[in-house]
């Protein structure tokens, strides 16, 4: 039977793709930092890491460093994670957050945009998440979480199309298996499929005018805000959620019942 490891006071989380001032990842990282963990940024903009890391540090009074990284990149990686290892206390917890959209038709999609949009929703979740199990294994404690999207569940129809949704559906199965493999290390693994959130990364700003257009259909009637996908996050990778695992959880505001 798998043994309970307590939450160590001293803990770090590790954040990809967090250096947006408008993107879910930033909020995350305020959130956590809030609590009282430390904080790793992950970012291809090794000064936009930095600079994230150095703000949340000083205004919630905890431990955070920005890290160049390019998640696609396996050497990226490994060196950003060593430089976390030797900077901050052991990993705990780690958000796959890094992504990029794909508004590009089916038709219209290239072979090289695809393999991109793969390698970096995809493929990136792959590296990051093998790259810090090897802590959270010996160590017996760990979560996970990654960020799939509604646009897997229902095939698109929100703002990226085929290959976004194909990615993102990708990290459902990928969230389910890896968590049957390292439930035994008292590690938790599961994802979140938001919704429409008023961040950036669906073309830009939204106008009040594109808000009210998405809200068509949501049963709450507005799109989500970051603050409210950083409160799940922050729920998921905490020490009150270690018999939550292989679990999608969705936050549209109803657009799609599951």
């Amino acid at each position: 039977m798998t043994a309970i490891t307590p939450f160590p006071t001293e803990r770090t989380v590790v954040l990809t793709g967090a250096a947006s001032v408008r993107g879910i990842g930033r909020a995350a990282a305020d959130r956590l930092a809030s609590e009282g963990w430390s904080i790793a940024i992950l970012d291809i903009n090794a000064e936009d890491a930095s600079a994230a890391a150095a703000e949340i540090g000083s205004s919630r009074a905890v431990k955070a460093i920005g890290v160049g990284a390019d998640v696609s990149d396996a050497a990226s990686v490994d060196r950003a994670i060593t430089e976390i290892e030797g900077s901050l206390p052991p990993i705990v917890a780690l958000a796959n957050l890094a992504g990029i959209s794909s508004p590009t038709p089916f038709m219209e999609t290239t072979v090289e945009e695809w393999d991109k949009v793969f390698a970096i929703n995809m493929r990136g979740s792959f590296i990051v998440s093998q790259r810090v199990l090897k802590g959270m294994i010996e160590r017996k404690l760990g979560r996970i979480v990654s960020i799939s999207s509604i646009s897997a569940q229902r095939g698109g129809g929100t703002y990226s199309k085929v290959a976004y949704s194909a990615s993102k559906a990708g990290i459902i199965g990928f969230t389910r298996a890896l968590a049957r493999e390292v439930g035994e290390f008292g590690v938790t693994v599961n994802a979140i499929a938001p919704g429409p959130i008023d961040t950036d990364i669906m073309g830009g700003t939204l106008s009040e005018d594109r808000k009210a257009q998405m809200s068509e259909g949501i049963m709450m009637g507005r799109v989500g805000s970051r603050e409210e996908v950083a409160a799940l996050i922050a729920f998921l990778l905490g020490p009150d959620a270690g018999y939550i695992t292989a679990a999608t959880y969705d936050i549209n505001g109803g657009l799609q019942v599951s």
